[in-house]
């Protein structure tokens, strides 16, 4: 059995780590309250903004714009990866590096090349080990960010896409769904048929016919290149709140964690407690015993 010294040095410690944790837990709290209202104030945008890129293209001839282009034959898949840059989140950067790793290796399979765009700390060092080429690696990336950083991501790929160099583009990230749920998600930005097609078969179709001017074609080649950063600044939003939400149940399930194991350590060092002075009172009858005899 432990000593009482022992026993009571491993409750002082969880006793600090509870306080550690705690604290993490407000931060991450605070944090999550900004993220969260950015993500909610740029949804409305972007849902609404994607409805009428989908009205424009649908009836749009893929000659109209190289992005509206579906390739015949698929050779080259770029992917980015947003994840965070520091861990204590539970499964959460390993949920969406495991989706961005099973994509991969499925079209690495088919015997495409693969291309990574990390945009994390956490995807970096996960794709480090893996045999892609990693075109673009931000390793402090999420900690503060804007819509400069999707631009510029967005214009690689838009600019891979158009010179033949990607011939399939996918944005994996995890999506903010509630405080509880942040599941990876596996979004085709390229080309704009598969998105439309997706989409098409949900609620969300087009909304009818709309007169537009200037003209379609001159409209989608001024959207379609801003849809593609407003998808990839939406993965880099959803991913930030989903990060503190993430962080703040792990950080919550490890203070109750501390709660639990104090309550069994103390429990253990009033047992040891006890038995050391069970053991006493009996060295002294003992020796009382013997001096009657």
């Amino acid at each position: 059995m432990a000593s009482l010294r022992d026993v009571q040095n491993q409750i002082t410690g969880v006793k600090k780590t509870k306080q550690i944790t705690k604290a993490m837990n407000m931060v991450a709290s605070a944090k999550l309250r900004n993220a969260q209202e950015r993500i909610e104030r740029f949804r409305p945008y972007a849902n609404k903004f994607y409805e009428m890129l989908g009205d424009l293209a649908a009836g749009a001839d893929e000659s109209v714009h190289p992005l509206l282009e579906v390739r015949e034959e698929v050779k080259t898949v770029g992917i980015m990866v947003a994840t965070s840059d520091r861990g204590l989140c539970g499964a959460f950067n390993i949920n969406i590096i495991n989706t961005a790793k099973r994509l991969a290796q499925a079209k690495a399979a088919e015997g495409k090349t693969v291309k990574v765009w990390c945009i994390g700390k956490k995807a970096r060092d996960a794709f480090r080990k893996l045999d892609y080429e990693i075109v673009r690696a931000e390793a402090d990336a999420m900690t503060s960010f804007d819509f400069t950083l999707a631009a510029s991501v967005g214009n690689e790929l838009i600019a891979g896409y158009v010179s033949g160099d990607l011939d399939e583009v996918h944005v994996c990230f995890g999506e903010f769904q509630s405080m509880a749920k942040q599941p990876p998600v596996d979004l085709t930005v390229l080309p704009m048929a598969a998105q439309e097609e997706a989409e098409g078969q949900g609620e969300s179709g087009s909304t009818g016919d709309y007169l537009y001017e200037p003209s379609v074609e001159g409209l989608l080649a001024e959207l379609l290149p801003r849809f593609i950063k407003v998808q990839v600044y939406r993965g880099l939003l959803d991913t930030s709140a989903s990060e503190h939400a993430a962080r703040m149940a792990a950080m919550d399930n490890a203070t109750k964690a501390c709660d639990e194991l104090t309550d069994r350590l103390t429990l253990l060092f009033n047992k040891t407690r006890q038995a050391a002075i069970t053991g006493d009172l009996m060295d002294i009858v003992g020796g009382v015993e013997a001096l009657k005899g």
